[in-house]
């Protein structure tokens, strides 16, 4: 890999001699200045593969959320089901888990705030000073989550030099709205004051074929205050408040199987598509009438301290408080009948202390030491409401009404044909009779009597709870061994002590479902004892009084209840581990550096928690050992031509110990340990200004991402393509008194997977799912998406006007697929944005 990155550079070197001078002088590749070492650098003396965006150049690009960002950056996806949803993946690894007690693989940060629970992560970016990807096992820089990668949002701060600010208004089709502005005022030559905000509308793109409010919206507003203090060249310090609202419509889990219908009629509304409209709602009775979609809330509060001992040490503190409230309503089945509809109900609170020494007298030596606590309490409550005489009807696989109607197999039936007893009462008879394997054979009376017993508002609900106490130690140090040569290494030691809870019940009485599926199960193993309980228990349930028998197991569908409250139980565990790198770096030149690195990434042992096998047993409890990966990275990194042509390249091999992957067990989600893996790629971006006015820009990612053990063995990580690309141009002119930008785009990436099983039949059959799903389609092929924006920004004044269109091609494209209802045999579909066009309008002043 070394021989391949001195190639690399070797090349763009010679080409530089024998073609620079075509280029004009005057055009220069802007630097930026970074702190991901935890002190300031050009990003081009980072050992480490880092891609880095300026306020400018995030204004140029049009980025607007995390989604925009790992568009032009080798190595980095982002998955957006919604805000409450998110997926951050570098180089082949997914951070997405929702529970309370996950961990977070790549970490996001907040000025240096870890922010990397799912359901606080995804937040509003604007009014921002930069951002940076670190990419490889960042640790000792970033922090104990940062197993893979790190994503640090740098916010623009108050500032007592002067006053300025900005307004900006867009909009555009899909009612498509804008409103964003910052203003800083400086109240003294030590204190100043900004205050920012941004507020972001636009209708759903899937449409909503029952009518309401069309899928895949976005509602969200946010605002900042910040506060900076500054009354000695020794002392500064910054206080920000964050707070963000988001209420967009629901996800469009679209089923791929069965047509959007009317519920009442069965008229079918639309084609089956991810892009036509979705026929999805929630039943009137559900959680007192909640509709679709997300209500989030996330707030924070920052405190950044900076205070200058002498001139060789100074002390930084970090000291945050955080707190997420989501509540997401869904329809994981896909289609208008209300068989299956949940909810994602989830509380997180945080807060967090870090305390650094660093040191930098000048000379060869520089580094630092420091501390950090970090405690967070989480909750998380999903209750499942099910439709028995639906689900059993999609068991048996007749959820079109079976012959009798004529009806497609794609159309579901009339809402009313699952209230006759004599059809759900045949197919309780013949699921009783396959899952018994023949030893249960009821007669038509039995099964109309189970039949009439059937909840059509059945619910479940289950709690996770986990409370969470960190305490880290951690250094870094760099030597330059001569002028050219320069080591660093770092080690960080992470204590976790950990409470989990887990609590499952049934709301309001036993699944009389579930009570045939476990009864059918007793008698399919074949013993004398086991055909006389099940007998017993299908006694039970053809009882008109069947929810008041106290003999009868409180039998659950998709887990088992511990007891009739569901209240929590808990388990404790504490972890420790070291994490570290050692990184080498060789300056060619002031202009080109070569480095190579090994480093020690962890992810935390994960306590994970279950319902249980049978009614009223304690919950399980599983110690997931901690995932580590051993990183092997070389790169280089160059500035030529006059600084006109910016090159980084890396290219890198990790091997996975105990990796912690997602595994489908009927309806829910279970964190279990997959065992081996390993990852090796190449990233490469550049960006060349070839004559003023006009610069280039390219970026390429390969990440050859698979399992090497267990049942997985083989299969590729999920959301990971193996080749992804970018290119892009910012051509500028003097026109119409005035400079108009023309910034064509273009990004394109491979095919995924949206799930570690890669949608293989074989994982996706009975326990593991209550449907078998046989299919595998739950992909996304290679596609490109093609962007333009166009501004012009007046000349005499800081007026800038703007047109852009995103998607020009009207590219059709899934952001994912399976989801909950793949459990149900019923997968579901999440499209991709469309076509979309808008203009604007930025007003800077000073």
């Amino acid at each position: 890999m070394l021989r391949l990155t001195t190639r690399l550079l070797a090349a763009a070197s010679a080409f530089a001699l024998t073609g620079g001078a075509a280029l004009a002088q005057d055009a220069t590749v802007q630097e930026i200045v970074v702190t991901a070492q935890k002190r300031e650098q050009a990003a081009l003396d980072v050992p480490m593969s880092l891609t880095a965006y300026s306020a400018e150049r995030l204004e140029e690009l049009g980025v607007q959320d995390f989604a925009d960002v790992a568009l032009f950056t080798p190595g980095f996806e982002v998955q957006e089901q919604s805000p409450n949803n998110p997926g951050f993946v570098v180089r082949g690894i997914t951070s997405d888990e929702t529970s309370a007690y996950s961990e977070a693989r790549v970490s996001v940060f907040q000025d240096g705030v870890s922010i990397s629970k799912a359901q606080g992560s995804y937040v509003e970016l604007f009014d921002l000073e930069r951002i940076e990807v670190a990419k490889g096992p960042q640790s000792t820089l970033f922090g104990r989550g940062a197993l893979i990668g790190g994503v640090n949002i740098i916010q623009r701060k108050a500032d007592p030099s002067g006053f300025d600010g900005y307004l900006r208004a867009e909009g555009g089709d899909y009612s498509y709205a804008l409103a964003e502005g910052a203003v800083n005022i400086p109240l003294s030559e030590a204190f100043a004051l900004r205050f920012s905000g941004r507020m972001r509308q636009r209708d759903g793109y899937v449409g909503n074929a029952l009518g309401g409010d069309d899928f895949q919206s976005v509602d969200s507003w946010a605002g900042r205050i910040s506060a900076h203090f500054e009354p000695n060249e020794r002392l500064s310090s910054d206080f920000i408040v964050n707070y963000q609202r988001d209420e967009p419509a629901g996800t469009a889990f679209k089923s791929g199987g069965y047509s959007p219908t009317d519920p009442a009629t069965g008229k079918v509304l639309a084609g089956r598509g991810a892009s036509e409209p979705a026929a999805l709602r929630a039943p009137n009775n559900f959680e007192g009438g909640r509709e679709l979609g997300l209500e989030r809330t996330v707030w924070g509060v920052t405190a950044l301290v900076d205070y200058e001992i002498n001139d060789a040490l100074s002390l930084s503190s970090i000291s945050a408080v955080r707190r997420f409230d989501s509540e997401e309503t869904f329809d994981p089945d896909g289609i208008s009948l209300n068989l299956l509809t949940g909810l994602n109900d989830a509380v997180g609170e945080q807060w967090s202390q870090e305390l650094r020494l660093n040191y930098d007298a000048g000379g060869r030596v520089r580094g630092f030491v420091g501390a950090g606590y970090f405690h967070a309490e989480d909750r998380q409550r999903l209750p499942l409401q099910f439709d028995e005489r639906m689900a059993i009807a999609q068991l048996a696989g007749v959820l079109n009404g079976g012959p009798a109607l004529g009806l497609p197999a794609t159309t579901p039936a009339p809402e009313a044909l699952f209230a006759d007893p004599r059809f759900i009462g045949q197919l309780v008879q013949g699921v009783a009779a396959q899952a018994s394997g023949g030893r249960l054979l009821l007669t038509p009376a039995q099964g109309q009597a189970i039949a009439a017993n059937l909840r059509a508002n059945h619910v479940e609900e289950a709690v996770n709870t986990s409370e969470l106490d960190s305490f880290d130690l951690f250094g870094d140090v760099s030597f330059d061994v001569t002028d050219r040569f320069e080591v660093s290494a770092g080690l960080r030691y992470t204590r976790d002590d950990k409470t989990t809870g887990f609590g499952s019940r049934t709301v309001g009485g036993r699944s009389v479902l579930g009570g045939v599926i476990g009864a059918s199960g007793l008698a399919a193993g074949g013993s004398p004892q086991g055909l006389a309980q099940a007998n017993a228990i299908m006694a039970g349930l053809q009882s008109p009084m069947v929810q008041a028998i106290p003999t009868l197991p409180m039998f659950g569908l998709t887990f088992q209840p511990t007891s009739a409250l569901g209240t929590p139980t808990e388990r404790e565990a504490d972890n420790s581990g070291f994490t570290w790198r050692l990184v080498g770096r060789y300056k060619l030149s002031d202009d080109a550096n070569l480095y190579a690195s090994y480093a020690r990434g962890r992810l935390p042992e994960v306590l994970a928690a279950s319902a249980p096998a049978n009614p009223y047993d304690p919950a399980r409890f599983a110690e997931i050992e901690a995932e580590t990966v051993d990183s092997y990275e070389v790169g280089a990194k160059a500035a030529l031509w006059d600084r006109r042509l910016r090159l980084d390249t890396a290219a890198y091999f990790y091997d996975y110990d105990n990796f912690q992957t997602v595994e489908q067990q009927g309806t829910l989600f279970v964190v279990t340990n997959a065992g081996k893996a390993e990852a090796y790629g190449v990233e490469a971006q550049a960006e060349l200004a070839v004559v003023s006015g006009l610069d280039l820009f390219a970026t390429y990612a390969y990440s050859h991402a698979r399992f090497k053990d267990g049942a997985y063995d083989g299969n590729r990580f999920r959301l990971s393509p193996d080749h992804s690309l970018s290119l892009g141009a910012d051509w500028r002119f003097a026109a119409l008194g005035g400079e108009v930008s023309v910034r064509p785009t273009y990004t394109w990436q491979s095919k995924v997977f949206f799930s570690d099983d890669n949608d293989r039949a074989m994982f996706q059959q009975p326990p593991r799912a209550l449907v078998a799903d046989n299919i595998q389609d739950e992909l996304q092929d290679a596609y490109g998406l093609a962007n333009l924006r166009v501004s012009w920004t007046a000349a005499s004044r800081p007026l800038t006007l703007e047109a852009f269109v995103n998607n020009i091609t009207d590219e059709e494209y899934l952001i994912d697929a399976g989801n909950t209802g793949d459990s149900l045999g019923m997968p579901t579909f999440v499209a991709g944005p469309p076509r979309m066009w808008g203009v604007g309008l930025t007003w800077k002043f000073r």
